[in-house]
């Protein structure tokens, strides 16, 4: 098999990366208002869950566009919804804070142990309403259900986003402009395409129950 053969694993592995960075600055382009990632993010799943899946698609960029616009209210709440919880675990903290000693290493624990059970469901959000649309509340609820129902998954997912949170931003401080154009460039959409495997896998669960939505 030639090298530069259209077919060839090389070709395509360029056309895939081609096809994150268009998605990746989309992503970003349309999450400026910041009130709007929760679409963006669900767009940007619906791309990568379908590069994932190896199904034929039409331009990528196109179908991020058209994933946008019609999860964009329910994108949003669940948007909305994650920045409340956020805001709310925030005001436990400082309130642990202000608990005198061993007291407050005991309410520290809950704290942690409420992050973790908020990071593992809120990872899934998105993806589950780029698969398979349906209600705010009905979302929620699956995606606290999978956290723990594909545990295997979801402790796999959350280790990805944090190694590549980690190396671009908290090990060596030399390379955080670089690593702020990395994910400018195509890092958001590399790690939602590595996490759209793993979270096929945990959806098997769910595919028999709730068909996924068609991605015209």
């Amino acid at each position: 098999m030639k090298l530069f053969d259209p077919d060839s694993p090389l070709m395509s592995a360029l056309g895939t990366l081609a096809d994150l960075m268009l998605c990746n600055v989309l992503f970003c382009l349309c999450s400026l208002p910041l009130f709007t990632v929760g679409a963006s993010l669900t767009a940007l799943y619906d791309c990568t869950l379908n590069l994932a899946e190896e199904r034929e698609s039409s331009f990528l960029p196109g179908q991020f566009l058209r994933a946008f616009r019609r999860n964009f209210r329910r994108g949003t709440a669940l948007w909305l919804i994650c920045i409340a919880a956020v805001l709310a675990l925030w005001a436990y903290s400082a309130a642990v804070d202000t608990l005198p000693g061993d007291l407050s290493r005991v309410y520290r624990i809950t704290f942690f142990a409420l992050m973790a059970l908020l990071l593992a469901g809120f990872q899934y959000l998105f993806p589950l309403q780029a698969r398979y649309g349906g209600r705010v509340g009905e979302t929620l609820r699956t995606a606290w259900y999978l956290s723990a129902a594909a545990l295997p998954w979801t402790l796999c997912s959350l280790a990805v986003t944090g190694t590549a949170v980690g190396l671009s931003f908290f090990l060596d401080p030399g390379v955080r402009n670089a690593a702020v154009f990395l994910w400018g460039a195509v890092l958001f959409a590399v790690t939602a395409y590595l996490n759209s495997f793993l979270f096929l896998r945990a959806f098997r669960r769910l595919d028999r129950l709730r068909p996924p939505q068609n991605n015209p």
